[in-house]
């Protein structure tokens, strides 16, 4: 078995993000990334196969700064073959980088592509959908859980949904999943492991090509513009209820 794991850089939500002076991206000189968290349980999953199926797993993700970090964890925690995929610049959009992948991943050969169901600095969520229409193969978004029939050439993964419904799948392979949670947290490589893969892994690099026409323009880019503030009513109980029933007739919502 063959497992594809797709990974991206975002900027750290833990930091203060700041926007350019041209207000058409962040300000990233001093923007720190880390590995995307769906894509984390993306891998965590593909790793869980492969212990339980065998195979090899490699694990594909865009140039960036950190991006050899991270690269090298994934081989840490079990990874076979990592590749990093270049030219591709800062300002990747979804549509682009799928576009770039659909030209390189048939030549890898695989049975399952794993990728996070989103990315936190877009939430946009597209890139395996996309994918999966370039190659012509099928996709299942939002997916809490994966089983493999190797023999039948098979997988079935559960769904969510809103509300807390599951709903399970039976679908060919090879196809592309979109993981929401993998079945356990992903786990911890540590720092000596990662050392290790540094001196005796190998980052495999290559060049990025996608179809021109492929790129979004960022028109503008602002933080939330606050348009009011919240009052807090304190007090009896009886009091804050009457002032309550005044602002809802103030404001026409009491008749």
């Amino acid at each position: 078995m063959e497992y594809i794991v797709l990974c991206k850089l975002v900027p750290d939500l833990v930091e203060d993000l700041e926007v350019n002076s041209e207000g058409t991206d962040l300000d990233r000189q001093f923007l720190k990334l880390v590995l995307n968290e769906f894509d984390e349980h993306a891998l965590e999953e593909a790793l869980l196969l492969k212990e339980a199926h065998g195979g090899r797993v490699t694990v594909v993700a865009p140039e960036a700064d950190g991006v050899d970090e991270v690269l090298y964890t994934a081989l840490a925690k079990g990874a076979d073959r990592v590749i990093k995929v270049t030219g591709l610049g800062e300002k990747l959009s979804n549509k682009r980088l799928a576009g770039a992948l659909r030209n390189f991943l048939p030549s890898l050969g695989f049975d399952l592509v794993l990728t996070g169901v989103q990315a936190v600095d877009d939430l946009d969520g597209q890139v395996g959908m996309l994918l999966a229409g370039y190659l012509d193969i099928p996709h299942v978004g939002v997916v809490t859980g994966v089983e493999v029939e190797p023999e039948r050439k098979v997988a079935r993964v559960r769904k969510e949904y809103a509300g807390g419904l599951l709903g399970e799948f039976e679908v060919q392979l090879p196809v592309v999943l979109g993981i929401q949670a993998a079945r356990q947290p992903p786990r911890y490589a540590p720092i000596t492991k990662v050392r290790q893969a540094m001196k005796e892994g190998k980052i495999e690099a290559v060049e990025g090509r996608a179809p021109l026409g492929l790129q979004i323009q960022v028109r503008r880019l602002f933080k939330p513009e606050a348009t009011g503030h919240a009052e807090i009513l304190e007090g009896p109980p009886e009091e804050v209820a009457r002032r309550i029933v005044a602002v809802l007739e103030e404001r026409g919502l009491l008749r």
